[in-house]
């Protein structure tokens, strides 16, 4: 059941769905695509043509995310033969906190402080001095020097994905018979707020457009949550669930049922909160929806 009101869910809101598309590191997997990944190293060498976001889609891995774990990279400016570390399901790149990094061939203390700019010193400090590194083990990367990666995950800037792609058009609402009870857009205190939809009878969240199911499963204050990836590294969002109708990696058309909506119990009606992304950076649905 979903734990918090909606005067609670406007407060929470923006933070927590900036967050889940890093959640989707549990779903997703490190892929080689037409870059040479070095088997088992967690990494991919950049090729003539490609861009941050065709990477991203290639391995399956969220923009926000790689881009997390290669902060000194410049998406905008990408050279042929530049490696790039691409995250595995058990590793980390929090809010706030160190990062969770899996020691790969050839790492030492050093050079994985150096890869996440942060002070050598802290990263012995951190996991205890230890004597040796085995490939697999998990250590902890105290936040760089330079503050980029402690910053707040609402004032962050990402790359620019460009335009919304021409596909971005016409797509399905989530819920048949809804109103709109919050638009996207900023709030008094200028946080950006996503789209609130509600209803007062039972409902069940639809597949806006076609995609994959990146995440199906319950998040604290959310309840039970379901992310979709589509063409064009397009992204969209349904918290407030109750059941969920769908399981991970299973791909999905216009219209299919993707979960039940929860009752607000104190509202005595049901919400559904509703986030599109393009590149990891919100869309107003109303450019996209018809």
């Amino acid at each position: 059941m979903v734990e918090c009101t909606l005067a609670g869910k406007r407060r929470s809101a923006l933070l927590v769905c900036l967050a889940l598309i890093l959640l989707l590191s549990g779903c997703a997997t490190g892929g080689g695509g037409r870059g040479n990944t070095q088997a088992g190293a967690g990494w991919i060498i950049v090729q003539r043509g490609d861009t941050l976001g065709q990477i991203a889609n290639r391995a399956n891995i969220p923009l926000l995310r790689l881009q997390r774990f290669n902060p000194g990279v410049d998406a905008r400016h990408l050279a042929v033969g530049q490696r790039l570390m691409l995250p595995s399901q058990r590793e980390r790149a929090p809010g706030s906190g160190p990062y969770r990094y899996a020691v790969r061939r050839g790492d030492t203390l050093y050079s994985i402080a150096r890869h996440f700019g942060a002070d050598p010193k802290q990263v012995v400090a951190a996991n205890g001095n230890p004597a040796s590194l085995n490939i697999g083990q998990m250590i902890d990367v105290p936040r760089g020097r330079g503050g980029s990666a402690s910053t707040p995950a609402a004032s962050r800037s990402l790359p620019d994905p460009g335009p919304l792609p021409s596909s971005a058009k016409g797509w399905r609402w989530p819920l048949a018979r809804y109103s709109i009870a919050r638009q996207f857009g900023r709030d008094s205190h200028g946080t950006l707020q996503p789209m609130m939809l509600s209803t007062t009878q039972p409902e069940r969240a639809i597949a806006t457009e076609r995609g994959s199911v990146r995440f199906a499963n319950s998040m604290r204050q959310l309840g039970q949550v379901v992310i979709l990836h589509h063409d064009d590294n397009m992204q969209s969002v349904y918290a407030f669930c109750q059941t969920l109708l769908v399981s991970e990696g299973e791909s999905v058309e216009p219209g299919t049922p993707l979960c039940d909506i929860a009752q607000d119990q104190a509202a005595n009606n049901y919400h559904l909160l509703f986030d599109l992304r393009h590149g990891g950076k919100p869309v107003d649905p109303a450019r996209v929806l018809r």
